[in-house]
């Protein structure tokens, strides 16, 4: 498995964390963020504020699947304050999550900020944009990858196999 500390060693300054609010959702979320469904989120500007290291346009981040394995890589494009009425039905897309609706989109998220305590039709939000531009983990038939530069893992219950990428990366 890739180490988040080598991978900060490829992306100094780096944060690593899940989304969602339990395992199970951090596994989704990872997975529509690594094939690139999911480009957006949001956090409430509250929890925002009290952030120790918070995130900033141009930074990376190591997203990290609900058994704190890292899966990609993001880089935070844009960052926007709205207003959680306010967001768009745009945006509900680009954030890649049921199906694609704001009616959903509206839902989920007052599930999840009511769970935190602080939801309001007017609390404002942190909306980002972001892309991946590595992928670390992958699942195939069954069978995960692990890739690294120059090589990659793939594992099967015990049995691990490595050979040579081919290609640039």
């Amino acid at each position: 498995m890739v180490e988040v500390e080598e991978i900060k060693k490829k992306y100094p300054g780096a944060d690593a964390w899940q989304m969602g609010d339990s395992p199970e959702l951090a596994n989704q979320l990872a997975e529509l963020i690594k094939t690139g469904r999911k480009t957006a989120s949001c956090a409430s500007f509250s929890s925002y504020q009290q952030e120790e290291s918070a995130p900033r346009i141009g930074s990376y981040n190591i997203i990290l699947d609900g058994q704190n394995v890292p899966v990609c890589v993001i880089r935070l494009n844009s960052m926007q304050l709205v207003r959680f009425c306010d967001v768009t039905e745009a945006f509900a897309r680009k954030e890649g999550e049921g199906d694609l609706s704001l009616e959903y989109w509206k839902k989920e998220h007052q599930r999840f900020f009511s769970s935190e305590g602080h939801f309001s039709e007017d609390m404002e939000l942190i909306a980002e944009e972001f892309e991946v531009v590595e992928v670390l983990k992958a699942r195939v038939n069954g069978l995960t990858f692990y890739h690294w530069p120059l090589i990659t893992l793939f594992a099967s219950g015990a049995e691990r196999t490595s050979y040579r990428a081919k290609g640039p990366h």
